[in-house]
């Protein structure tokens, strides 16, 4: 089973450019490098997310992710494979550009992100590698993605939903319980059902 996962950036990077012939395309960083994520923690704990330069090379050979809308797969709006998404690393980050469809959805979309309307961009994704790190002074955790597995799906959001960390939360325990810490897991569970009951959780 794929352990997927789910992360929100702000969308005030992304674009919508229009071609003379009436076509619209959306452009934006889907993730972005070095920059840390919101306290992702359970608890006390604080914990920050980063993803490391270069850790999307290795997905990116082997994907033939899709551009959605709102994480719905009713909603598409590109694919890798049919030339209509096309997705590259740079130095900043993964730069996502759509050509949007000529259809109301498409036609919305692009009016929705010129007005400001639309507030995040997201992907999907599976984890290959990362890393754990614990700051033995005030006992903020920090983990590094070093390796995308699967890219799965990128596309525009209404709003930046809390990201969905179950699997992070799993990572982070098996981290604990390899340094022998003794560190009591009953308070990130109760961090996770606090987050469900104010629908600040994706799922």
């Amino acid at each position: 089973m794929k352990k997927i996962e789910r992360r929100v950036f702000p969308a005030r990077e992304l674009r919508v450019r229009r071609s003379a012939s009436g076509g619209a395309t959306l452009a934006g960083y889907s993730a972005v490098f070095n920059r840390p994520s919101e306290n992702l923690g359970w608890g006390d704990t604080e914990i920050r997310e980063f993803i490391a330069p270069g850790a999307f090379t290795q997905a990116l050979q082997n994907s033939n992710c899709v551009a959605v809308f709102n994480h719905d797969p009713n909603f598409v709006l590109g694919r890798e494979s049919a030339g209509t998404l096309r997705l590259r690393q740079d130095d900043h980050g993964l730069l996502a550009t759509i050509s949007l469809p000529e259809t109301q959805l498409g036609r919305d979309l692009a009016v929705s992100v010129e007005r400001g309307d639309i507030a995040g961009q997201s992907f999907c994704f599976t984890v290959a590698r990362d890393k754990w790190t614990r700051n033995k002074e005030n006992g903020a955790a920090t983990r590094t993605i070093l390796e995308i597995g699967e890219l799965i799906d990128v596309g525009p959001v209404t709003y930046p939903a809390y990201p969905d960390t179950d699997i992070a939360r799993r990572s982070f325990e098996r981290f604990i319980r390899s340094g022998n810490t003794g560190h009591r897991l009953k308070h990130f569970n109760h961090r996770k059902n606090y987050l469900k009951s104010k629908r600040m959780i994706i799922k």
